[in-house]
């Protein structure tokens, strides 16, 4: 039998994590302090519903926007912690949402998917260009769920959201409904399984690159598989990329480095040179 307490529980398997996590809030007000930024800019009507822009040195209207979602199992962290994630990606010539969103237990899952909608909405309607959603952990669920949004019942084009970089991602929620996790989030089987990319139709024509650290859970790694599995057969240009000898919580490390092999990486699936 599977223990999904141990294997969902990021913390425990990596005692070090408050250093790690510390080290990112020191990167990002650095990164904050040197960038072209406009900090807190609002897209709803939420504490929290804003978004940090990060512009590139060099600007290319042209290039998609792309949105980065942070992790925190959808009940802890927020745009502040991750900033220098922008680094590389402004370094490579491209505009940086960084977007905030509610937490469980105050809101639901489902709130946050409908909120990360409205931020790519509202980018659109500022920037008028594709945006590409790149998410760690939880926000890898949220890139996924941006994938197969139906945005023209939303008047917007049907590939608002054409790429997607999901980093630990979380795909199939109902391991999760017996977990202390849970205890936050308050599903049950049926709202988890409503939440799960693997039971949405994969969204045919879009590109999704799920990596997962080597270091991480086995169920991390059968999460990401089953995405890549699921959606491939679909009609979605699926990957799984490892970054070997990385954790949950180091694996996004490579992401604020312009010169990392993952940055590369990105870049490759945005341009759909991979």
């Amino acid at each position: 039998m599977i223990d999904y307490e141990a294997e969902y529980n990021n913390r425990a398997r990596v005692p070090e994590n408050p250093e790690i996590i510390a080290g990112w809030v020191r990167d990002a007000a650095a990164y904050r302090q040197s960038a072209d930024c406009d900090l807190d800019r609002a897209y709803g009507l939420g504490e929290r519903l804003t978004y940090d822009l990060f512009n590139p040195e060099t600007r290319d209207v042209l290039k998609p926007i792309v949105l980065f979602i942070h992790g925190g199992y959808w009940q802890s962290m927020d745009i502040k912690h991750f900033s220098h994630m922008a680094r590389g990606l402004n370094a490579a010539g491209y505009r940086v949402a960084v977007g905030g969103y509610d937490l469980c237990p105050e809101v639901k899952i489902a709130d946050i998917v409908e909120e990360m909608r409205l931020l790519c909405e509202h980018l659109w309607a500022e920037f008028r260009r594709p945006i590409v959603a790149a998410g760690h952990s939880a926000g890898g669920h949220l890139t996924s769920a941006l994938l197969s949004t139906d945005w023209p019942s939303r008047g917007l084009p049907v590939r608002l959201v054409p790429n997607g970089y999901a980093i630990s991602g979380l795909f199939d929620l109902m391991p999760l409904v017996h977990t202390s996790l849970n205890e936050k989030l308050g599903m049950d089987e049926k709202e988890a399984l409503s939440l799960s990319p693997i039971a949405m139709a994969p969204p045919v024509g879009t590109s999704l690159v799920a990596a997962v650290g080597g270091d991480e859970s086995r169920e991390y790694f059968r999460q990401s598989r089953i995405i890549v599995d699921l959606w491939g057969r679909g009609g979605v240009k699926t990957r799984i990329r490892i970054e070997e000898e990385a954790n949950h919580f180091t694996v996004i490390a490579p992401l604020a480095n312009p010169k990392s092999d993952m940055l590369a990486d990105v870049v490759s699936a945005i341009e759909g040179t991979d």
